[in-house]
C-alpha cells in the first residue's frame, strides 16, 4: 500500500509540476468556431453572400513606352456567393466586361460578358484541377473549419508558432495531398491570424462584421507566392439567402 501511495503522490507532483497539454486539432477547431459564433448558428449557415470590392494591381502598357508593362491599381466591384452543399459564384465588373466564375457541385465555368451588350459573351470549362480547388474553398467557407472528415479529408495538429507577434497554433487542413489550408490560430481566443495554402499564397483577415451573430472578416487580403497583393473589402455579408439553383448552373445547359 506504501510503494502504490508512493507511485500516485509521484504522479501528482509531476502534475503540478508541468501544465496540462492534452491538445487535439478537434480542441482547437472548437475553440476557433467559439470564436466565430454559437454552435447553433454556425450550424444554421446554409449560403453566404459577399458584397464589396477588390483592390489589385493589372498590368497595363507604359504612357511613356507602349512596349513596357506597368503595374496599374484597379478596384472592382465584386461579389462572392457560396451555398451547401458546393455551390459557389464570384461576380467580378470590370469597366467593358463582367467577369463571372462559378462552382456547381463538379461542374465549374468562367464566362466574360460585354458590360454594354450582355448577350455577348464567351463560356471557358474549368479544368478538374481548378474545380478541386473551389470545392475545396467552398468547403472551408460553409462550414467553419468542422467536418472535413465526412468529406474524405483530416486535419493535423502542428507546433506552436509566433505570427505577427501572437503566440498561435497551427492546424493544417488537408483536403487532397495538394490542397491544403495551414491555419494559424490565436492561442488566447482561437482567433485565425493567417491561412497559408499549398500554393504558396498567405491570406489574412481585418476587422469584422457580425450578422446573426457570426463574426466575418470586414477585409481579406491575400498574397500570391509571386507577391501580388489582392484585398477584398466587404461592405456587407447577406446570410442563408436562397440562391436559384440556375445562377451556378453551366450556362446554355
Amino acid at each position: 500500500m506504501k510503494a502504490r501511495f508512493a507511485y500516485v503522490l509521484a504522479v501528482l507532483v509531476l502534475l503540478a509540476a508541468s501544465p496540462l497539454r492534452a491538445e487535439t486539432a478537434e480542441q482547437w477547431i472548437a475553440k476557433a468556431r467559439a470564436y466565430l459564433g454559437r454552435e447553433s448558428d454556425l450550424n444554421a449557415v446554409t449560403s453566404i453572400h459577399f458584397i464589396g470590392r477588390l483592390e489589385t494591381t493589372e498590368q497595363v502598357p507604359s504612357a511613356g513606352d507602349k512596349t513596357l508593362l506597368v503595374n496599374q491599381a484597379v478596384t472592382l466591384p465584386a461579389e462572392i456567393i457560396f451555398q451547401k452543399p458546393c455551390q459557389q459564384l464570384v461576380i467580378l465588373t470590370k469597366p467593358g466586361s463582367i467577369e463571372t466564375k462559378a462552382l456547381d457541385d463538379y461542374d465549374g465555368w468562367a464566362k466574360s460578358a460585354n458590360a454594354q451588350n450582355p448577350k455577348q459573351w464567351r463560356l471557358t470549362l474549368l479544368e478538374v484541377p481548378e474545380i478541386r480547388q473551389l470545392r475545396a474553398n467552398t468547403w472551408e467557407n460553409l462550414n467553419f473549419f468542422a467536418g472535413l472528415e465526412k468529406k474524405g479529408g483530416r486535419v493535423q495538429l502542428g507546433g506552436e508558432v509566433t505570427v505577427d507577434g501572437v503566440a498561435c497554433v497551427e492546424v493544417s487542413f488537408i483536403h487532397t495531398d495538394d490542397i491544403i489550408f495551414q491555419r494559424y490560430f490565436d492561442r488566447a481566443t482561437g482567433r485565425l491570424v493567417k491561412t497559408e495554402t499549398g500554393r504558396g499564397s498567405e491570406i489574412r483577415e481585418e476587422g469584422e462584421i457580425v450578422v446573426s451573430g457570426i463574426r466575418f472578416p470586414a477585409k481579406v487580403i491575400s498574397k500570391s507566392a509571386g507577391g501580388q497583393i489582392a484585398t477584398i473589402t466587404f461592405d456587407k455579408v447577406i446570410l442563408n439567402e436562397r440562391i436559384p439553383a440556375t445562377e451556378f448552373a453551366v450556362p446554355g445547359y
